[in-house]
């Protein structure tokens, strides 16, 4: 039996603590199932919020942000991204540009036409995508944490990523071998009971080797970017300060935003610094269209 892999996907779910509406899961067209969270009321609340996670998370990640922009008047619209949370993997590559395509089939499911979008971690690259590639669906992005390279991200001394895609795939590896399944039974050993399973345990690679081989973002297309936009980061982020300033400075008008004494985690450690920069942007995209 080899060495369990470190734990990477979050066993933790908990849902917001704000009024709930909407809980579904919505059938992409390769298969994947997106579960589809809707935290208000959409219509009566105005255009919504599209909150939209990072690696290995689900929309738990932003509990605290959501509770705060309902109480504040917002519809809040969440999904766990495929292979994440309790969503499905489906067949479709894992990119970027994949789960920016989710989201926009999520709002078309739920027939919204514009949403404003916060991000965190790859959810921020996604809102960085979606405000590029589909402008007219977005009314503003948040985007906390987001780097344009997989060079832009800081790999911290005790976080070993290309150790655990290693270890994650040697454990599918080993409980996919009958004879290995065999022998545990034999001993004693459930191997159901194991965790990770050997499905876990490979999306758990998967997602980690999209961190290393993705995103590859021309600086300079973001400058078609023409919504309001807060680029939002931790002031002890694992984003380097230059691939931080390259999407502030890219982007026409964006604001940029460092947070005091926080990291990478910006949705759990300073949820009211996420929230006031959401709410800045529903009211500078209001000013606009007046």
């Amino acid at each position: 039996m080899p060495t369990p892999p470190s734990p990477y996907r979050t066993t933790m779910y908990a849902l917001p603590k704000a009024p709930l509406s909407y809980a579904q899961q919505i059938e992409t067209p390769d298969e994947a199932k997106l579960a589809t969270f809707v935290y208000g009321t959409l219509a009566a609340q105005g255009t919504p919020v599209l909150a939209l996670h990072g690696n290995g998370g689900s929309h738990s990640t932003f509990c605290a942000v959501i509770e705060r922009l309902v109480a504040a008047g917002l519809a809040v619209v969440a999904f766990d991204a495929r292979a994440q949370g309790q969503s499905t993997r489906g067949a479709a590559p894992l990119t970027y540009e994949q789960m920016a395509a989710d989201a926009i089939a999520v709002l078309d499911h739920l027939g919204i036409q514009r949403a404003h979008v916060v991000g965190h971690s790859d959810g921020g690259i996604e809102a960085l995508l979606l405000a590029r590639d589909y402008p007219e669906r977005v009314a503003s992005i948040m985007a906390g944490g987001a780097n344009l390279t997989p060079e832009g991200v800081i790999e911290e001394p005790d976080w070993d990523i290309q150790g655990s895609i290693s270890l994650n795939r040697a454990w599918a590896g080993y409980w996919s071998n009958p004879d290995n399944l065999r022998q545990a039974q034999s001993s004693g050993i459930d191997a159901t009971l194991l965790f990770p399973s050997v499905e876990d345990a490979g999306l758990s690679a998967e997602l980690l080797q999209l961190m290393l081989d993705e995103p590859h973002i021309d600086a300079a297309s973001l400058a078609t970017i023409a919504c309001p936009t807060c680029v939002l980061v931790g002031e002890h982020d694992c984003i380097t300060q230059e691939e931080t300033h390259a999407i502030a400075n890219a982007i026409p008008g964006a604001r940029l935003v460092v947070v005091p004494n926080v990291g990478h985690s910006l949705p759990r450690q300073a949820p009211d610094a996420v929230a006031l920069q959401v709410l800045t942007n529903v009211l500078l995209a209001r000013l606009m269209t007046h």
